[in-house]
């Protein structure tokens, strides 16, 4: 079987992971690790996962430096990207989980039943991949692609729900990532998110950037990018939606925004995908 054509893709490993060749460009990656450990670089940051933590790696992510510990095992399920796109139940929530795996890519799961829901679910998406003489075989795939993604949200929901409520104790910096990360489709500015920290913009500003070396605004607009380029991606929403979806009250205004924050106008952008 020329994997390589597949949709959906199940790896059993002991230690190193045989991937298919460049599987990040064509292939979002779930990976849950039974034991051992696997230490990579996400997006130019260093992670470790560990025995009972799963692992979201988006396609087109920038992956380095994967290492495994003799005793590393682990299950993969590779999920092309455009199908993956396709059947998303709800773009709303998708984004939402796009942006917290794109932060946290490793996710330790605290209830033992997870691990079995993951693994589970693994299997059923891609015993029904295989069933390809079924009658109904791309409905009732597309079917469990939108069940496999409904699973997953709501395992990373409880995720970050938990970080939510550990972060309402952490520092300023921190909880102003948290709140950009939840409200940036809608507020851009950062007076909004000075005053939910009872602070000054000038005093946040400050903060941000000894932290991590850029501002509060810095920060928003990065968010508001991402957000932004996701939607566009998606050519089931039109230019009008997109704009009412975050919150503007006209598409010429809108328009401008985008060409500020991308370099481009919302067409331009679509054209440049095509």
């Amino acid at each position: 079987m020329d994997r390589e054509k597949e949709s959906v893709i199940l790896i059993e490993s002991k230690g190193k992971v045989r991937f298919p060749e460049v599987f990040l460009g064509r292939y979002h990656t779930h990976l849950y690790c039974h034991s051992g450990s696997m230490a990579f670089v996400f997006n130019n940051k260093p992670y470790v996962c560990k025995a009972g933590e799963f692992v979201f790696w988006f396609a087109d992510s920038k992956l380095a430096d994967l290492t495994y510990s003799k005793n590393f095992k682990s299950t993969v399920l590779l999920v092309e990207k455009e199908f993956l796109f396709e059947n998303i139940p709800d773009q709303s929530r998708g984004i939402d989980a796009t942006l917290h795996s794109k932060e946290y890519p490793v996710l330790h799961l605290n209830d033992k039943k997870d691990k079995h829901r993951i693994l589970s679910n693994f299997q059923l998406l891609y015993d029904k991949s295989q069933q390809k003489k079924h009658l109904f075989y791309n409905e009732v795939l597309k079917f469990q692609m939108r069940l496999f993604i409904l699973e997953m949200w709501d395992i990373f929901a409880n995720e970050i729900e938990h970080r939510k409520r550990t972060v309402q104790s952490g520092t300023l910096y921190e909880r102003f990532v948290q709140l950009v990360q939840e409200h940036c489709k809608k507020e851009r500015e950062v007076r909004f998110y000075a005053q939910q920290l009872h602070i000054t913009p000038k005093y946040l500003n400050y903060i941000c950037k000894t932290t991590s070396g850029i501002t509060a605004s810095e920060w928003i607009q990065r968010y508001v990018r991402e957000r932004l380029e996701l939607l566009l991606q998606n050519t089931q929403l039109n230019i009008a939606e997109i704009a009412d979806n975050m919150g503007f009250s006209s598409r010429s205004f809108f328009t401008r925004y985008v060409k500020k924050v991308l370099g481009v106008t919302p067409s331009e952008y679509r054209n440049r995908l095509r």
